[in-house]
Parts: structure tokens; sequence; C-alpha cells
């Protein structure tokens, strides 16, 4: 992952009512907030302009309303809300580090303090879109569109779409594919769950491998992760024997390198061509 410049707000004291307990609850306790903010100071550096930068001053406020105004039994809860409203109301954010510490926790033993300590990133990833049957466009434009509708998604570029033959050797009509960049937060299980819901918008039918669909929505890359689980495999196992990825791809981001095979996406197409 790409390294980012600090700021950082240590042990801000906040009066708060989290915790397993009524009394903790109702009467409240203190908690200490300490945040590492990962942004690019080198323009708010160079310029001396606090507008090219975040002001710590209004991030320490709005963690004290935030943590103040909502209460959550788990301080594991408290510090991944927070995390993420803060990655998304501070749009020069790329990625935040939150300690929740609690001096009081009622364990009845001696301690110094309990805490919590998480990190959160906006993640960059492709995502590779197909339909072959009825409204080719029309679907493809909803894919794009209900991803830019999440609030854990920001659609960043989106390709032209192109027409290919059909893929795998089951006859059928051509495809309409293309691939988008966004920027999320999501994990990639989390965001693989998101495509399938998107698909079920458009009555997605899994009954033929490489059958047809209205919609196809793979993950193709996630930052430079290489990854493997029973559901999911990233990078995407064949998208570079594949043109109809490749093109589309190659058009948003053909400097983007394969984090298994080396090569950029342009590199990956001219090898295919």
């Amino acid at each position: 992952m790409k390294k980012y410049d600090e700021i950082r707000i240590e042990n801000l004291q906040i009066f708060a009512n989290h915790g397993v307990f009524p009394e903790e609850t109702k009467l409240g306790q203190k908690f200490l907030v300490s945040i590492i903010m990962y942004v690019d100071t080198k323009k708010a550096g160079q310029k001396d302009d606090l507008n090219l930068s975040i002001d710590y001053g209004s991030v320490s406020h709005f963690i004290t309303r935030f943590l103040q105004e909502h209460t959550y039994k788990l301080i594991e809860a408290a510090a991944e809300h927070l995390a993420e409203e803060l990655l998304l109301t501070f749009p020069l954010l790329k990625g935040v580090s939150v300690e929740l510490k609690k001096p009081w926790a009622p364990v009845a033993l001696p301690l110094d303090t309990v805490s919590v300590k998480i990190e959160r990133f906006w993640h960059q990833a492709y995502v590779a879109l197909g339909s072959n049957i009825g409204d080719k466009k029309a679907f493809l434009d909803m894919a794009v569109e209900e991803l830019n509708k999440m609030e854990d998604c920001k659609v960043e570029r989106v390709s032209d779409y192109i027409t290919t033959a059909p893929y795998g050797g089951v006859e059928q009509d051509d495809f309409l594919n293309g691939c988008v960049q966004i920027s999320t937060l999501l994990t990639p299980e989390e965001l693989l769950s998101a495509l399938h819901g998107i698909e079920g918008t458009a009555h997605r039918k899994r009954e033929v491998h490489w059958g047809p669909r209205t919609l196809d929505l793979d993950i193709l890359l996630y930052d430079d992760l290489i990854y493997e689980s029973e559901n999911l495999m990233i990078p995407h196992v064949e998208m570079h024997l594949r043109d109809f990825v490749l093109e589309p791809l190659a058009q948003i981001a053909p400097w983007v390198r394969h984090p298994g095979l080396g090569k950029t996406v342009k590199e990956l197409l001219d090898d295919l061509k």
C-alpha cells in the first residue's frame, strides 16, 4: 500500500456513554481517542494553505460530537463507526488509524487502560461489467449508478462499452463489456457481496457456466492485493487472457500493474494481441 504522510491527534479526552453495563451508558465515563490521519501534505506544505490539508481542530470537534451523540456497547463498534464517518466526511483522508482507550474499564482489577486500535483505508478496485440479455447498455449503466449510490463506494472512471463475442463456447448473443474504477471502504468479500446484490437487481441467474446473463460484475483488481478464498480470487484468474476485459480496462488504467504477473494492463493487452 502507498505510504502517506501523517497528521496525529493524541489522547483527545471525551466524556461519553459507551459500554455494556447500564451504569456506563447512564452515567458515562472518560475515553481517550488517538487518531492518525493518512494524507498527502505536500501541496499544503508548499503553499502554506490549510484548505489543502486537514484541519485537526475541526477533526477533534467532529470526533467529540460523534462519540457523544452515538452510544455503542463495544469500543470496537465505536472505533469502527468513527473511522468510517471520518473517511466519509473528510475528502482528503486516504486512511485513518483510530485508537479508542477506556481508562476506567470496569474489570475490578488495577490497570491503566483498555483500548482498541484499528486502521481503515480507501481502496482502489477495478470491476468488469458485462451483459448480453435485454437492454445491455441499460444494465451496465444501472450497475455503475448503483455502485456510485453506495455510501462506501465512489465511481472514479468508467470505460467505453465495447461489443464482444461470447466467451466459453456457449451459443448466445454478443456481449456488451466495460470496466469501472472505484474507490471503496469495503473489503474484497464485502465488495463481492455488494456486486452480487446489484446483479440480483438485474435478475441475474447463475444457471449455465459462461452462459447468457443480464449482468455480470467481476472484481479484477483490488489495490495490489493477491487474495484467494472459496468464493473469490484477486486478481481475477483469467483477466490476462480476455481481450474483452483488458481493452476497456486499458482505457482507464493502462499503467496499473498486475500484482501477480508484474506487467501493466497495457502490456498484458499487447501480449494478448
